[in-house]
């Protein structure tokens, strides 16, 4: 029974997720959105969602709510996309996109502890920047550099 409800929700995600691009797209009502996502590692790999509206891999993260700030952004969507916690977190960049909305997105290095755990938006999985690189989203295309970065900063050991 939870699979064919989780079938469902992927479905209901593809739907609602497509639309609100598109809509947005053309009818930016809100402006320029803010988003913030996160670099969290394990090793040599780094989180990230397997999106379940088709697009690809993003980092975990997402749309901040109004005059909610980055980091309760970043905490609240890694939470909700994956089932950890945040804790300790530090701005790394920031820039603005057009890829999918108009959208300045806050990119954080993070830790995060708890269970993995999938969400009505997709799977978490840990991935090497190899295996992620080809399939990342393009508003999120600009952090490669970032995390070719990250990864030399702080070999595995």
């Amino acid at each position: 029974m939870s699979t064919l409800f989780d079938n469902v929700k992927r479905q209901l995600f593809w739907i609602v997720a497509r639309t609100c691009f598109t809509v947005y797209r053309w009818l930016p009502v809100f402006g320029t959105l803010r988003a913030s996502v996160g670099i969290i590692r394990r090793s040599q790999t780094f989180l990230v969602i397997e999106r379940n509206d088709g697009r690809g891999l993003s980092l975990p993260g997402g749309i901040a709510g109004w005059k909610e700030a980055e980091e309760e952004t970043l905490r609240r969507e890694v939470l909700e996309e994956t089932g950890l916690s945040v804790s300790g977190e530090e701005l790394r960049l920031r820039y603005r996109s057009t890829a999918d909305v108009p959208c300045t997105i806050s990119v954080f290095e993070a830790e995060a502890s708890g269970e993995l755990k999938n969400s009505w938006e997709g799977s978490p999985h840990w991935m090497t920047l190899a295996e992620l690189a080809p399939r990342l989203l393009e508003s999120q295309r600009p952090l490669l550099e970032l995390l070719k970065t990250t990864s030399a900063e702080r070999p595995a050991g």
